[in-house]
């Protein structure tokens, strides 16, 4: 999810003013001499330079369909995708974060995907948590089928955490916050969790954590209801307390979790057990994943890429065998033993290497209770504007309620737009 919070452009408006002629023909798919046909796939980052890999494999059992992979960095892949828009020229199948799904269906780039359930039953939304089929719909559509998701929970050095007189994991906000100013009496320099004030979700998930609703049924903004406010009061309290560090130590999070733990608690995703692991392999059997401590409940943000089938492609039929391909949970299983990404696919989470697995366990109980971002065009603006709200509370010292009320005024211009 973080790979995909940069400023974007409207569709609309790009498709409005570019007028292209054939500059994606490089782009399209067809027939080979061979007579197989090209599937072309595009993804994003570096987890799709192993997309050759998987997509090998799909050739075995199609031998008539000959997959081309492009892989793009997440900061160029926006504005290619805008010029296949335009075009109405680009691939058959493409990954798409979450967040860009309103963007892009709302310009009529991503096939529904609802009349082709019936043809290709691995595309079900039944198959996958809840949380990440929401992030596939737009209006009554499906635009794309889960493909890998991302969540966020606890990270702890149970061995810290048990000289500080607790015995497991804090499971409630109140024990999260008096386990934390423990850990921080150590001493000087010695903090008791990292809250990272950068990352745009935090704030929001423990808004819904205390029961608050982001927006009303008519897209209004409530930010600045109470239950809002007592939770970015609560995020707040760490800052104040000294349990949290408010600047950068000039440590990434691992070396700040390794050793006497200056860091010995921080939220984040899945691609952190493999740091831990890689980077601090002395830490074995001295700390532990857990679920979110909760308020009224402990939901977690919920991230991760879909695939989605172009609009305009014309080789409908191999881009939904394709994506039918991706959802199965044995190939997701695989991808994410060449990339660490989590299996959307529900079923996954029985095999073993999940479910026996101690760290990711904590993620498939988490994944019962995640929910997306709100899943409109303008909610990375929102995000965006409200890193600044938070940083004039927790750094300059804001009145809470005064900022939050003049945040949700400048929300409900953005969402006006």
């Amino acid at each position: 999810m973080k790979k995909q919070w940069f400023k974007k452009s409207a569709v609309t408006s790009m498709v409005g003013a570019l007028v292209l002629s054939g500059i994606l023909a490089g782009c399209s798919s067809g027939t080979g001499g061979d007579g197989k046909t090209t599937l072309t796939v595009w993804g994003m980052g570096e987890e799709a330079k192993s997309l050759p890999k998987i997509a090998e494999e799909f050739e075995k059992e199609n031998p008539e369909i000959e997959v081309k992979v492009q892989a793009l960095p997440w900061d160029q892949a926006h504005d290619k995708l805008l010029t296949a828009v335009a075009s109405k020229k680009g691939p058959d199948v493409l990954q798409m974060g979450t967040t860009w799904i309103p963007e892009f269906a709302s310009a009529g780039a991503l096939k529904d995907l609802t009349p082709h359930v019936a043809d290709y039953p691995e595309l079900n939304p039944d198959h996958f948590f809840e949380g990440s089929v929401e992030t596939t719909k737009y209006e009554d559509k499906m635009v794309g089928v889960p493909w890998y998701v991302d969540t966020r929970l606890l990270y702890y050095r149970t061995d810290l955490l048990e000289d500080a007189g607790f015995k497991k994991a804090p499971e409630t906000w109140e024990e999260l916050k008096e386990a934390a100013d423990k850990l921080a009496e150590r001493g000087e320099g010695k903090y008791g969790i990292s809250i990272d004030a950068k990352e745009q979700s935090l704030s929001f998930m423990f808004a819904r954590q205390n029961g608050a609703e982001l927006l009303g049924p008519d897209n209004d903004p409530k930010f600045n209801e109470p239950k809002f406010a007592e939770a970015v009061e609560y995020l707040n309290s760490f800052y104040k307390s000294g349990a949290a560090p408010k600047d950068e130590l000039g440590i990434d999070i691992v070396q700040g979790f390794r050793g006497e733990g200056i860091l010995p608690m921080f939220i984040s995703g899945p691609w952190m057990i493999k740091l831990i692991n890689d980077q601090a392999p002395e830490l074995e059997g001295k700390w532990a994943t857990a679920v979110l401590p909760a308020k009224e409940n402990n939901l977690s943000a919920l991230g991760g890429s879909n695939l989605s089938v172009f609009e305009h492609t014309k080789h409908e039929e191999e881009a939904l065998k394709f994506a039918a391909y991706m959802s199965k949970p044995e190939t997701q299983l695989k991808w994410m033993e060449m990339t660490n990404s989590l299996p959307a696919a529900q079923e996954a989470w029985e095999d073993e290497s999940l479910a026996g697995n101690e760290y990711y366990k904590s993620f498939g109980e988490q994944m019962e209770s995640s929910q997306p971002m709100p899943v409109i065009k303008q909610w990375e603006e929102i995000a965006q504007t409200y890193l600044k709200s938070f940083e004039k509370i927790y750094r300059g010292g804001a009145d809470v309620q005064k900022e939050l009320d003049a945040f949700d005024k400048r929300s409900e211009e953005i969402l006006q737009k």
